[in-house]
């Protein structure tokens, strides 16, 4: 019998992940990343330019799992880390609290949030981040659009499952109602 020494703690194989996502919600975080002026008005928000694997590209806000044992802001930080690069300098609260809660359902209609894979349930956050953004992982580029241009149609035309409507909560979240 060969030994196996777990490398990543906490991760499901792809089998298992598969198994689970068609019996129970995933928890995930959706962060809106934000720079602001030196009153802390919004003014921009960046989007990740994504490509998805049927080759359709789309814009994105930063998402992703809650792993086991793992701690919401430190999901955050992950996944900031990950699709923004390790010099972002996020500006996570001690406390951090979500603007919302999102709830994906494979089944369109349910709620304007939509995953095919699964039913996830997404905390989400409106993060200021001061460093310099570099896409990395899946994220082909990063653009930092006005509030108004990221309410335009043309923009939200780009983003897919629903994220489109989680943007424009977090702007009015954050009083810039377009």
């Amino acid at each position: 019998m060969t030994e196996k020494t777990e490398t990543t703690p906490a991760w499901l194989s792809p089998e298992e992940l598969e198994s689970v996502r068609g019996r129970m919600p995933i928890l995930y975080i959706d962060a809106v990343p934000v720079r602001v002026d030196d009153t802390g008005v919004v003014t921009r928000v960046g989007l990740l330019l994504r490509i998805h694997s049927d080759g359709t590209v789309s814009r994105a806000l930063v998402s992703g799992r809650v792993l086991h044992h793992e701690r919401i802001r430190d999901a955050l930080m992950r996944h900031l880390e990950k699709d923004l690069g390790p010099v972002a300098l996020p500006n996570i609260p001690p406390s951090p609290q979500p603007f919302t809660v999102a709830e994906y359902f494979p089944t369109p209609g349910v709620t304007p949030y939509h995953d095919a894979r699964q039913h996830a349930v997404s905390l989400a956050y409106i993060v200021p981040v001061a460093g310099d953004c570099r896409p990395r992982q899946d994220a082909l580029d990063l653009v930092w659009f006005t509030p108004e241009e990221v309410a335009s149609p043309a923009v939200q035309g780009e983003m897919t499952g629903g994220q489109g409507v989680l943007l424009k909560q977090a702007l009015a979240h954050v009083g810039r109602l377009v």
